[in-house]
């Protein structure tokens, strides 16, 4: 293999290029992004950078020095993959032709049926996003997040901190039920009312009504009618995978991986957002969509693409995130779907200071942690031993 070509030049591709070199692979290396900006860090994007207490510079993923040897072709959108001819096109005419190649275009944050040519509204994805974003908080009033999620959560946490006067809108009767399940969904988004902002559940959106191009309200489903200032659209994300319709890459809601990360294609993987990896704790395939996912990975999916699928690499630890919301520090690990019961082992609910256990037949599948950093990493490594002595007895 002569030439890697990794599309898509966030953390889960700069993680990918990392693994090539490491691994061995010292022939041409081409990381092809569609925005202009060198790999940054995400995270941040809801919480320091958009409170302005983090500098652009501070998001910069590559160390200083580091040099990979990589040509990188920033601000090229890919428009198709031709298996045949192995290579990639680009949205300007280039092509890019590689003996093998990573795919880590990431996903797009889903936006609503109507309202987004006015002023005002917002997703929050990009650093280009979170320009935007943090420029209209700073002008201060009502800010109403559509979408209870943990990066509404988050743009509320830190728009309250800011002194915006906020509202949250979620369609589900619970907030976060689908991570972390009713029980624990209930409690995590309390925190809201702990610090005064208001949490409007089990209504839709039914658009959003502006004057002279800007917005000015949310008309809810129900109704009423919601005064805004900023409108900020947390309602999920949708893998970029469109470039490659017609490329014979199975896609099933993101690209359809095994648990390596390689795809259908011969000398073809993919990693992060993007990427449905098979997980055999679940039997089914699945998009991680967390920093954690997009940094390991790669390093497994680099493996499979180099060895042609004939090295093993150890099963991927299971998914693991965080959230900092109003001062506290939420960690998760596992999957909280299989789960049949949840138990507080440490702290307490209204003290916002716990961890809670989630069993299915008496085997813990997942760990939530509220403010209880130790105690969560000591379950978390926990986990991952029993998914790798799992795998190893199959």
């Amino acid at each position: 293999m002569r030439t890697v070509a990794v599309v898509g030049a966030s953390l889960a591709g700069l993680s990918a290029a990392r693994a090539l070199r490491a691994q061995g692979f010292d022939g041409r290396l081409v990381v092809i992004g569609d925005e202009t900006h060198r790999p940054y860090d995400r995270p941040p994007l809801s919480k320091e950078f958009l409170s302005g207490r983090t500098a652009e510079s501070e998001l910069l993923l590559e160390a200083d020095g580091e040099e990979l040897g990589a040509e990188w072709l920033l601000g090229a959108r890919a428009v198709g993959l031709d298996r045949t001819e192995r290579a990639v096109r680009l949205a300007d005419g280039r092509t890019v032709r590689a003996d093998g190649f990573v795919v880590a275009t990431g996903a797009a944050a889903r936006t609503l049926g109507g309202g987004h040519g006015l002023d005002g509204v917002h997703v929050l994805r990009t650093l280009d996003d979170a320009r935007a974003l943090r420029a209209d908080l700073a002008r201060g009033g009502r800010l109403v997040v559509i979408g209870g999620g943990f990066i509404g959560a988050e743009v509320a946490s830190t728009a309250h901190a800011l002194g915006l006067e906020v509202t949250v809108v979620e369609a589900a009767p619970t907030p976060l039920a689908g991570p972390l399940g009713t029980a624990m969904g209930e409690l995590v988004s309390a925190l809201h009312a702990d610090h005064g902002v208001r949490l409007l559940c089990g209504v839709g959106v039914e658009a959003l009504t502006g004057r002279q191009g800007k917005v000015t309200a949310v008309l809810l489903a129900d109704g009423r009618s919601l005064p805004a200032d900023t409108v900020v659209v947390g309602v999920g994300a949708r893998p970029c995978v469109e470039w490659l319709e017609g490329s014979g890459v199975a896609l099933e809601n993101g690209v359809r991986c095994d648990a390596a990360g390689a795809t259908n294609i011969p000398g073809v993987v993919a990693v992060g957002d993007c990427a449905a990896w098979y997980d055999p704790a679940v039997g089914a395939h699945r998009r991680v969509e967390h920093w954690t996912g997009a940094r390991e990975r790669p390093t497994a999916a680099v493996t499979a693409l180099l060895s042609g699928g004939a090295v093993t690499p150890e099963p991927p630890r299971p998914p693991y995130f965080w959230s900092d919301q109003y001062g506290v520090r939420i960690q998760f690990a596992g999957y909280a779907a299989g789960a049949d019961r949840v138990t507080l082992e440490e702290g307490a609910a209204d003290d916002r200071s716990f961890l809670a256990v989630y069993r299915q037949a008496d085997r813990p599948v997942a760990v939530l942690g509220v403010n209880r950093t130790r105690p969560f990493m000591r379950w978390r490594r926990q986990l991952a031993a029993d998914a790798v002595q799992r795998a190893g007895s199959r």
